[in-house]
């Protein structure tokens, strides 16, 4: 079964498209040198790539839920809601943390949650 034709609102991969591209991801992350202690991926959709990171890196994967895309049948980004706490396999969120999510388009995620786990979680010491 092939994707429904891209367009300027939508860009479709398949199944095996998108999990060969979280492995060119891996490779682009183990290529850059930067070593970290832990992954934190932001459910729902940066799961199946901390999952995936978390197995390869053989280090701690921890789940911080947000949701930001709920209006426009959640292709409209609005306000940025955070949960208070986070879910990790081992130990808690410190050290180095590799930040992990699905797709980056306005980088205001990542601009919020860098924020929020930096005047959280004093122990993180370096956060990309």
């Amino acid at each position: 079964m092939s994707a429904p034709t891209n367009d300027e609102s939508h860009l479709w991969v398949t199944w095996d498209d998108y999990n060969r591209l979280i492995e060119r991801l891996t490779l682009q992350v183990h290529q850059s040198g930067w070593k970290f202690d832990k992954i934190l991926c932001l459910a729902r959709g940066g799961m199946r790539v901390g999952d995936v990171m978390s197995r390869i890196f053989d280090v701690p994967l921890g789940i911080l839920a947000t949701s930001s895309y709920r209006e426009a049948a959640g292709t409209k980004q609005g306000d940025m809601d955070i949960a208070q706490f986070i879910t990790i396999t081992r130990g808690t969120l410190s050290g180095r943390v590799l930040l992990v999510d699905d797709m980056v388009d306005t980088g205001k995620t990542f601009s919020k949650v860098y924020d929020h786990l930096k005047s959280q979680f004093a122990d993180i010491t370096e956060l990309r």
